[in-house]
């Protein structure tokens, strides 16, 4: 079997993190170990508040900094298994995500993920449709780019740093998903997320979850999506194909 480390990430919602181990100590396929990201917040002394080594996590790196998205996958490049799954702060998989990933990846070498976009315009990033979680996919689907839950194989790590990001605030997801196709010719994709099977879901709570005051899609709505319609223009220009273009 395939090896995995699953990365989480603290920041704004370390409330969520003993929900965030069990369901991966669950998986009926788990990962080998899992490692923890913690940004700085000054809302939170983490480490003195919420007893993360009592959580069972394998390893945990502290940061006097918010690295905002990029930083967990500059910790993934460390890992020596043969497949990294990184987890939103938000998103508590059901017991068969892992599971869903491998035989979706020995299906199809690609990058897979919790919430996939179809994007209809390659000038806006809001002019697009969704699929995983808030919109059930019964088969694997190839999109544009995907979030929220990453499953990629380690060797295509080095696509994420093949260039600069265009910018360091947002767009990981854009960055890699682009990268990795312009370099590597690897696509995109979501796996089966079967509306009568919820435990093959990469999210579960999403909805409960994702939509509080700490999310930033929420709070700053303007600036985040019109810097995200720069991103998907940078990587259009830079070659990015669109799967609806």
């Amino acid at each position: 079997m395939d090896s995995v480390t699953a990365i989480l990430n603290g920041y704004r919602r370390p409330n969520n993190l003993p929900l965030q181990v069990e369901s991966l100590r669950n998986q009926t396929q788990p990962p080998n170990e899992i490692w923890l990201w913690m940004n700085y917040h000054e809302d939170f002394d983490l480490e003195k508040q919420y007893h993360l080594e009592s959580l069972g996590i394998d390893k945990i790196c502290y940061n006097d900094h918010n690295w905002k998205y990029f930083g967990r996958l500059a910790l993934a490049m460390l890992t020596q298994t043969n497949f990294v799954a990184i987890f939103d702060d938000d998103t508590i998989p059901g017991t068969k995500w892992l599971e869903n990933c491998h035989a979706t990846y020995a299906e199809k070498e690609a990058v897979l993920g919790g919430v996939g976009l179809h994007l209809f315009s390659d000038t806006e990033y809001m002019n697009h449709k969704r699929f995983g979680w808030p919109n059930p996919n019964e088969k694997s689907i190839v999109v544009d780019l995907v979030g929220h839950a990453w499953f990629i194989n380690t060797d295509h790590l080095k696509y994420i740093w093949a260039e600069k990001p265009y910018t360091w605030d947002t767009g990981e997801d854009i960055h890699f998903s682009a990268l990795a196709q312009i370099y590597g010719n690897i696509p995109t994709v979501v796996p089966p997320h079967p509306i009568n099977d919820r435990d093959l879901h990469s999210s579960l709570l999403g909805y409960e979850l994702g939509v509080d005051n700490k999310t930033v899609s929420v709070v700053g709505q303007g600036d985040f999506f019109s810097l995200r319609d720069k991103c998907v223009q940078h990587y259009v220009s830079r070659g990015w194909r669109l799967v609806n273009a």
